[in-house]
């Protein structure tokens, strides 16, 4: 039995959720990563995995031993990367996580050119505005938009965007376009489902609350977005969003004097002594292309 493959198989097995992930994050086939399982399992003289119609799960002893075998690999992987680095170009899988509407309208063109640069590299961009945790999904490095940053990850900051009132040049000449805060009142106001009618401004004077109303609302960034330009009212956008939209003259700036919270971007990744080359490069790149993001704050 090759032990440390097997290990390997286990381990992708319980972290993917199923022999098959495991075969494809290998390069191997599900009988092959099933019958590695089995021989470590044999050789350990326990049951590691629990295999049901739902899916697997490990075992109290298995994840024990998850725990130890995950980190041996990881300073295997750490071995093995500061002996060739130098010599090999950056190659295997890297396993990407980042919200939805970032990863349409950005990420996947700068997925693209960082495939282009790295022929050697493979890469599952997994789009999920839920938060991923990267040490229990595999996840090589998770970018992130707002929120509470975990504690046990590394957190790089890629930038900081406003948020800006933004609205169609055709529903400004069929309502009017405001001048103050308070008239924002007489406007639709286009908000996600999850949020509340109230809107959090920053202006000349401080802080203000305006109670807009919202007949129309959405859990969809960009189903917003073309909502908007559609004409249905105004919304708070962050710059990266609308920044070309308002240079091709799509949308206008509302209360240009006035912003919404920022909105701040992180890579989130393990604090590791020695990250492998293909992520230490995937990070650079893409702090690299989100600093050329429109809008940028630039106190950021």
């Amino acid at each position: 039995m090759d032990t440390l493959r097997a290990i390997e198989a286990f381990s992708h097995s319980v972290e993917l959720g199923s022999l098959s992930a495991a075969a494809r994050a290998l390069g191997t086939t599900q009988p092959t990563v099933s019958k590695l399982v089995m021989q470590l399992e044999q050789a350990l003289g326990v049951r590691l995995l629990r295999r049901n119609a739902a899916g697997l799960s490990p075992t109290e002893e298995g994840q024990r031993f998850f725990e130890r075998a995950r980190r041996m690999l990881e300073d295997y992987e750490e071995a093995v990367a500061d002996v060739r680095e130098g010599t090999q170009q950056p190659r295997g899988l890297l396993r990407v996580s980042a919200p939805v509407t970032l990863g349409q309208r950005h990420l996947n063109a700068m997925t693209m050119a960082f495939l282009d640069r790295y022929p050697d590299i493979e890469l599952d961009l997994l789009l999920d505005d839920r938060f991923v945790d990267p040490l229990e999904a595999r996840i090589d490095v998770s970018l992130r938009l707002g929120g509470v940053l975990p504690q046990n990850l590394v957190a790089r900051h890629l930038g900081t965007w406003p948020r800006v009132l933004v609205a169609s040049p055709a529903y400004l000449a069929a309502r009017g376009t405001p001048d103050t805060p308070e008239q924002l009142l007489e406007h639709n106001y286009v908000r996600y489902a999850s949020g509340d009618d109230g809107l959090l401004l920053d202006g000349p004077d401080g802080l203000i609350t305006v109670p807009v109303k919202s007949r129309y609302r959405v859990n969809n960034a960009v189903a917003m977005f073309d909502s908007v330009v559609g004409g249905a009212g105004m919304s708070l956008q962050p710059t990266w969003m609308v920044a070309d939209a308002l240079t091709r003259g799509e949308l206008v700036r509302v209360l240009p004097a006035y912003t919404g919270p920022e909105q701040q971007a992180h890579l989130l990744y393990a604090p590791r002594r020695h990250q492998p080359l293909r992520v230490r490069v995937l990070i650079d790149f893409l702090s690299e292309q989100m600093a050329q993001l429109p809008g940028q704050a630039t106190s950021a």
